[in-house]
């Protein structure tokens, strides 16, 4: 706890930098991908910008980055502008529930994630170290509400490998920051269309008489080449208007995007998730040919706390993200950077 509390402080004391991760060639390339998804138009009443990063807990090797453009039509029954699902995840909607819904979203999140091994400034790495690799992709989800559950499907589609331009927004980036530059970019991952399909629900099981505590739980499955897992969970929460959000929380599984808070509202959450992963493309390689990869533990059990914050239109949530509790040491210990990050979440209304 004393450990994951020092990457709490580390994460705040490098907010700071969120300005220099801006790269202008990945944004050309997000711009690009949704002009080709016509959907994103129809009706978009947020927008929010999402940034994961190992560097705000004091490190750069590992999950080295994730950046993330969300655009959400958000609607309820009261305001009788519902949101319908898009062709994306037409394949899922049968698991959905066909009764009332107090309201629904449909949303489409852009953005690169990418993984380094420990030493970046070693030209060809161990074997044993995590693969250079960078994943470009578009998710499109459609969440349904009740006032006691909430479920989620989305399709994702993207690419891996040098096409997803990895290299060039890692060192865009450390050029700015004045950081060691990479030197193993020439042993990532080739490219190969990926994929995955994602169905989740968040039950909210208990709410305190003064309605500023919950308890949520939730299951996740997933299956593709960009990962397969199953998982189930916990959250915690205390704050102001809490019912309004605890739907948000499906997003957490995803690193697309974070819990929100809205209408004025706010909380601080803890929560506990385990899981099992089946296949992931940052540590077993490409799918269909000989690449890199390594040796990992696939139960797993990840530990995240944040707070989120609304006033007028606008939100922003903080969060910390510890997904390898159990480790079995060593390569496990290589993997540790892999899932130890911090993130950050600008949302705004339309």
């Amino acid at each position: 706890m004393v450990d994951f509390m020092m990457k709490v402080n580390a994460f705040i004391s490098t907010c700071h930098k969120i300005l220099s991760i801006w790269n202008i060639n990945n944004i050309l390339v997000l711009f690009l991908f949704l002009l080709a998804s016509k959907p994103v138009y129809a009706e978009i009443d947020w927008v929010s910008v999402t940034l994961d990063n190992d560097l705000f807990i004091g490190n750069d090797n590992g999950y080295t980055n994730g950046l993330y453009l969300s655009f959400f039509d958000v609607g309820s029954r009261s305001t009788k502008d519902m949101p319908n699902s898009d062709f994306w995840v037409a394949p899922l909607m049968w698991s959905m529930p066909k009764g009332d819904k107090l309201g629904a979203v449909n949303a489409y999140m852009i953005g690169q994630t990418m993984s380094t091994p420990s030493d970046i400034t070693i030209a060809n790495p161990d074997d044993n170290e995590l693969p250079y690799s960078a994943v470009l992709a578009l998710t499109n989800s459609y969440l349904a509400v009740t006032e006691k559950y909430a479920d989620r499907v989305s399709t994702t589609i993207g690419i891996v490998g040098p096409a997803a331009l990895g290299e060039e927004a890692q060192k865009f980036v450390h050029e700015i920051v004045d950081a060691d530059k990479p030197q193993g970019w020439d042993t990532q991952l080739e490219n190969e269309l990926v994929f995955q399909f994602t169905r989740g629900r968040t039950w909210r099981v208990w709410e305190s008489e003064s309605k500023r505590f919950d308890f949520l739980s939730n299951a996740d499955f997933a299956l593709g080449t960009i990962q397969s897992s199953m998982s189930t969970g916990v959250t915690f929460r205390y704050g102001r208007n809490l019912i309004e959000s605890y739907a948000t929380t499906l997003f957490n599984s995803s690193r697309t995007s974070n819990p929100s808070a809205v209408n004025g509202g706010w909380y601080i959450y803890g929560g506990l998730q385990a899981g099992y992963i089946f296949n992931q493309i940052f540590t077993d390689g490409n799918t269909f040919e000989d690449s890199r990869s390594v040796d990992y533990d696939h139960e797993y059990i990840a530990a995240t706390m944040g707070l989120a914050f609304s006033w007028q239109s606008a939100s922003v949530t903080f969060a910390v993200t510890d997904s390898n509790l159990i480790q079995s040491g060593g390569t496990e210990e290589t993997l540790e950077n892999l899932t130890q990050y911090g993130t950050i979440t600008f949302a705004w209304q339309l």
